[in-house]
């Protein structure tokens, strides 16, 4: 799963000479909380946020009056109060690794970029929510399983075998190691809606031949 195919690609850029408060007006119009920042051959050179411009705007408590409060606002730019050399991301990086960068630095969204640091997108922590639940099949409803088994091979194979085995239909499949225990691994899997006498004679079968931890049903 790769960043250009889920980023935002018709992305809204501003440059360093931009007000504040035009910047706040475009992400307003454009329903976006960020904007990356470019200079005139389009190359990434920060991004400014919604957080951003309300740190910088006066409080509510200030003693300026409406005049010099309106020429302080347009006095500041987008240079002033941006992110510099802010973090970035390719279209050809997956989506994980920049969900994972986005996580550690507790940043919302990165700009996409390419070889020659021109930007070509904007991926956001609701394009990972998107790609999550595309890929998890939760819309589709049904039921979801979550089993421990052992690293070694044919384990899975044995549970997706005895899954299908009782007619069931899979929707989705993920695993990871057991952070506890390298020796297993869990396994999710979604499964397509059912009868109410189905899905008990196969989580009962499931229960009696494998370590189930839940069963879910959505």
């Amino acid at each position: 799963m790769l960043v250009g195919d889920w980023m935002l690609k018709n992305v809204t850029t501003v440059t360093e000479d931009v007000s504040m408060v035009k910047a706040g007006r475009i992400m307003q119009q454009r329903g976006v909380p960020r904007l990356p920042v470019v200079n005139p051959e389009g190359h990434l050179t920060g991004i400014v946020s919604e957080r951003d411009i309300k740190a910088a705007s006066p409080s509510k408590a200030t003693s300026l009056d409406i005049y010099e409060m309106t020429n302080l606002l347009s006095e500041i730019k987008v240079r002033d109060i941006m992110t510099k050399d802010p973090l970035r991301i390719r279209p050809g990086d997956t989506v994980e690794r920049a969900a994972a960068i986005m996580r550690d630095n507790q940043v919302g969204g990165l700009p996409v970029v390419d070889k020659e640091d021109r930007v070509v997108g904007i991926i956001a922590d609701t394009d990972v929510f998107r790609l999550f639940t595309m890929i998890s099949g939760v819309d589709q409803g049904g039921v979801q399983m979550a089993a421990v088994l052992p690293v070694e091979k044919g384990h899975l194979k044995q549970l997706i075998d005895d899954i299908r085995g009782q007619d069931a239909k899979i929707i989705s499949i993920f695993s990871h190691l057991d952070q506890a225990d390298e020796s297993k691994r869990n396994v999710y899997i979604r499964l397509r809606t059912m009868t109410e006498a189905e899905e008990y004679r196969l989580k009962d079968y499931v229960r009696a031949r494998h370590q189930l931890l839940y069963w879910v049903k959505d």
